[in-house]
C-alpha cells in the first residue's frame, strides 16, 4: 500500500479577509511533488482556509491512489488536535468542513502532525500565490506555482547535508533511512538530536510568540519530561480606569472593557487563532477578563472556565484612585505596602503575600486539571505578576519592578520535574 504525505496550509490577510489555501502531495520515500492543490476561497478565516487546504489536500492524495495511506502534516495545532479527536470541534464554520474531510478517506488510513511553521514553506507558498491569484481577480493556475521550486531546493539541501553511508549493512540501512527521512523533509527520530524549535516571532495579526505543547518544539526542558502544562497569561484589555493607571481590584465597580479594550481583545483573538496553539481558556470571574477571555473563545470555538482565585488583587479603599491620590490621601499607608507585602491596602485590601499563596493555589489546581495542555489563561495585573514571580524563584518584592501592559502575553511552560521556564512578550501598540 503506499504511503503519501500530504503538507497543507490555509491564510487569510485580515482573519477574518481575503483568503487562500495551499496544499501539496509529497512522495514518501523521495519528497517529490506529485501534485499541488490552491483556491482563493473569498472573505474568510485562517482556520476556515486551514480546513480547506486540508480537505483539498486529501482529495488530491485519494485522486492519486483511493487505497493509499496518507500521513498530514500542517502547522495549524487547532486542526491537527481536532482532526486527532484529541480536541472538540464547536465552531460551526469548522464542524462540516472536519466532516468533510473525515469522509474522503477512512480515519484508520489517515494520520495528523503538528510542524513548525517553517518546515510548512510549500503549503504556505501556495496558499499566498491564491489569495494573490484571488487579488488579481483570477483563479490560481499551475502555471502559478513556484512553491515546489523553493521545496526542490529545500530538498535538495537536505540530501547534500546527509552522510551516505559507508560502514556494514547495518549502517547502510540507517544511513538510508536518514537520507529518506530528510529528503521527505522529517528529521529522524534520535535520542542524541537536539530538539526542533519553534519560530519566535513578534506578536502580530499573522502570529503570536505562543508555545506549543510539546517542549520539544519549543526547545524548553528535556524531552524526556513529557510536554509541560503551558500557561499563555493574557491581562484583560483597556477598561477606562486603565489609562490614567487606576487601582482596579475585585473590591471596586467590575468595569467593563473600553472600546480601546474591546479592540485589544478582537485583535489578540485574532492572533492566537491564527497560531492555533491555545486548547483550553480559563478566566478571572471578573468582568473585564471575562469580556476578554470570550472574544478568543468565540473566535477559536471554545468555551470559558472561570477559575476565582485567578481575581485581582482588593485594594480596599484606594479602588478607583490614582497612586498619587492615595499617596495623598494615605501616605503613611502607602509607604508601609510598599516596604511589605504582608500589609494591607487601607480598609481591610488584600496584601500581595495574601494575594500570592491564593494565585499560587489556583496554579496548582490547574496544573492538576491541564497537565501537558496549552491554556490561555485570562487575567490581572497582579496574578500575571505572581504566577512570573513564582516561576522565577524571586521574592515578592520584586512585583514593584513589573510593569504589564494591557492585553499583553506572558507565557509560563510547567515541567514534570518542578521547573518552570517564562517568555514574556508586552510590546500591545500593535493591539490599539
Amino acid at each position: 500500500m503506499r504511503t503519501f504525505i500530504v503538507e497543507a496550509d490555509g491564510g487569510s490577510r485580515g482573519n477574518p479577509g481575503p483568503a487562500g489555501y495551499g496544499a501539496v502531495v509529497l512522495d514518501e520515500t523521495t519528497g517529490e511533488p506529485l501534485a499541488e492543490a490552491a483556491e482563493f476561497i473569498g472573505v474568510a478565516t485562517n482556520n476556515v482556509a486551514e480546513y480547506k487546504g486540508l480537505v483539498a489536500g486529501l482529495k488530491a492524495a485519494k485522486a492519486l491512489d483511493p487505497e493509499a495511506r496518507v500521513h498530514v502534516r500542517m502547522d495549524s495545532k487547532l486542526v491537527v488536535e481536532q482532526m486527532s479527536g484529541r480536541w472538540k470541534i464547536k465552531h460551526p464554520d469548522m464542524k462540516p468542513l472536519a466532516a468533510e474531510a473525515g469522509r474522503i478517506l477512512p480515519p484508520g488510513r489517515v494520520t495528523y502532525e503538528w510542524i513548525p511553521r517553517e518546515r510548512n514553506k510549500h503549503a504556505d507558498r501556495l496558499a499566498n500565490e491564491a489569495m494573490d491569484a484571488g487579488k488579481q481577480g483570477r483563479r490560481w493556475e499551475a502555471s502559478d506555482s513556484t512553491a515546489a521550486l523553493d521545496a526542490g531546493a529545500a530538498r535538495s539541501a537536505a540530501a547534500a547535508s546527509v552522510d551516505l553511508p559507508s560502514g556494514p549493512p547495518g549502517d547502510a540501512a540507517a544511513g538510508a533511512a536518514r537520507a529518506r527521512a530528510a529528503l521527505a523533509g522529517r528529521r529522524p527520530a534520535s535520542p542524541a538530536a537536539p530538539p526542533d524549535v519553534a519560530p519566535q516571532d513578534v506578536p502580530s495579526e499573522e502570529d503570536v510568540p505562543l508555545s506549543s505543547e510539546s517542549a520539544s518544539s519549543v526547545g524548553w526542558g528535556p524531552a524526556d519530561l513529557g510536554p509541560p502544562a503551558t500557561f499563555v497569561l493574557l491581562r484583560h484589555g483597556e477598561t477606562a480606569l486603565t489609562p490614567d493607571k487606576r487601582f482596579s481590584g475585585s473590591g471596586g465597580t467590575d468595569p467593563e472593557l473600553s472600546a480601546i479594550g474591546r479592540r485589544q481583545a478582537d485583535a489578540i483573538a485574532a492572533a492566537l487563532a491564527a497560531r492555533g496553539t491555545v486548547q483550553d481558556i480559563v478566566s478571572s470571574p471578573l468582568r473585564r477578563c471575562r469580556e476578554t477571555a470570550q472574544a478568543v473563545a468565540d473566535r477559536l470555538g471554545l468555551g470559558v472556565r472561570v477559575e476565582e482565585g485567578l481575581r485581582e488583587t482588593h485594594f480596599g479603599a484606594w479602588e478607583g484612585l490614582t497612586f498619587g491620590e492615595v499617596r495623598e490621601r494615605y501616605p503613611d499607608d502607602l509607604t508601609a505596602w510598599l516596604a511589605s507585602p504582608d500589609v494591607e491596602p487601607t480598609g481591610g485590601g488584600e496584601s500581595f503575600a495574601t494575594v500570592g499563596r491564593r494565585v499560587a493555589a489556583a496554579r496548582d489546581a490547574l496544573l492538576d486539571r491541564y497537565q501537558g495542555r496549552t491554556v490561555l489563561v485570562v487575567t490581572h495585573v497582579t496574578p500575571v505578576k505572581e504566577l512570573v514571580r513564582l516561576a522565577l524563584g524571586a521574592p515578592q518584592e520584586s512585583l514593584f519592578r513589573m510593569e504589564l501592559s494591557a492585553a499583553s502575553v506572558s507565557v509560563v511552560a510547567y515541567y514534570a520535574d518542578g521547573n518552570a521556564s517564562v517568555r514574556l512578550f508586552n510590546d500591545t501598540s500593535h493591539l490599539r
